[in-house]
């Protein structure tokens, strides 16, 4: 369950490289799980200590450490010593507020992306995972919200399935970057059938409720946006492949997750550009209802007003009104009014106003 959420203020004052959490404080305790694989098979760790890293560092296998949780500064600070991290990577690993972005520091990449969490849930949340792409290791830290989205990674490392257990590193970062942009479509089409819904709801019987949920999509949108846009210029860098670590047989992998990255966005803008559309056929309906109404009372108005009209003139206080001494003056009256009541609703109907 979330607690609260550490702004930037909680650094005020303090030196570049300061290990400070920053973000939203989830209350699970710190998991280290390791999968060291190559060809021949695949061994999994749960690791007590981070100590027990240190045999990871320089082996010929690919290794790759799962941090769940970047709560305990000292995790992360004793972590980033044993493989060389630069005190600033540390403090973005653990401010969970970054923009998805690449760094590249020599003998390692370090890449931060937004990971989505549907889970049901009518909101959708980020989750923040920093990968540490290191020659043959791969260290990757996520915030601890329950569940993720490398199960299928997992299950092709156990498996030995596919090419994963054969490359290197840099393969696993792009199986890890691919699921979390796989699992971007999994998110947008719950979205979309909210969206499809509430477009049937708009058209069929709007409420006051359905323009606020109208405007929570739109905030939605917007906080997709947010998240994934920049992870364009993430992949257009990891393909040009300027580092050394990522190598040419891979690049072509990367390529296809840019192009899926495009999709993802070109689906965020139709979504936005159709709750737009539906706000717009709300309040044209709302509208449209409202002139109905304004016709119907107007319609109304306008029989009365000649009833008003001749109820006047009978109603003024004169002796010499020459009707007033009909024996049928009252019923020819009420038959008149009866009868101009009558023949404007037939002209109305047949001008189709009503």
């Amino acid at each position: 369950m979330t607690q609260f959420v550490k702004g930037r203020g909680a650094k005020s004052g303090l030196p570049p490289g300061t290990l400070v959490h920053i973000g939203e404080t989830i209350d699970r305790p710190v998991t280290i799980h390791v999968m060291d694989y190559d060809e021949a098979g695949c061994r999994e760790t749960q690791l007590q200590s981070v100590s027990q890293c240190i045999p990871y560092r320089d082996t010929r296998t690919v290794t790759w450490i799962n941090v769940d949780s970047v709560q305990q500064a000292d995790i992360v600070q004793q972590l980033g010593e044993c493989f060389g991290l630069h005190p600033l990577v540390m403090e973005d690993i653990l401010n969970t507020t970054q923009r998805p972005k690449i760094e590249v520091y020599g003998d390692y990449l370090f890449v931060v992306m937004k990971m989505l969490h549907n889970n049901g849930h009518p909101e959708v949340r980020a989750e923040q995972v920093s990968f540490i792409l290191g020659p043959t290791h791969m260290l990757s830290f996520q915030e601890g919200m329950a569940g993720d989205a490398f199960d299928p990674v997992r299950i092709r490392l156990r498996g030995g399935k596919g090419r994963i257990r054969a490359a290197g590193a840099d393969y696993l970062l792009y199986a890890l970057i691919d699921a979390i942009v796989d699992n971007y479509f999994v998110v947008l089409e719950h979205l979309g059938e909210e969206i499809e819904a509430l477009e049937d709801e708009v058209v069929s019987r709007p409420t006051p409720h359905t323009v606020r949920r109208i405007h929570g999509m739109k905030r939605r949108m917007i906080f997709l946006r947010r998240a994934v846009w920049p992870l364009r210029e993430v992949l257009a860098a990891l393909q040009r492949g300027e580092s050394e670590l990522v190598q040419d047989a891979t690049l072509i992998y990367l390529r296809d997750v840019y192009d899926h990255t495009i999709q993802v966005m070109d689906s965020i803008d139709t979504f936005r550009d159709m709750l737009s559309g539906i706000l717009d056929v709300y309040l044209s309906s709302l509208s449209n209802r409202m002139n109905e109404i304004m016709k119907f009372l107007t319609i109304i108005g306008t029989i009365f007003i000649p009833l008003t009209f001749i109820v006047g003139v009978y109603g003024m206080n004169f002796q010499n009104i020459p009707e007033l001494k009909w024996q049928w003056g009252y019923y020819a009256v009420l038959a008149l009014m009866t009868a101009i009541a009558g023949g404007m609703l037939v002209y109305f109907k047949r001008k189709r106003w009503l």
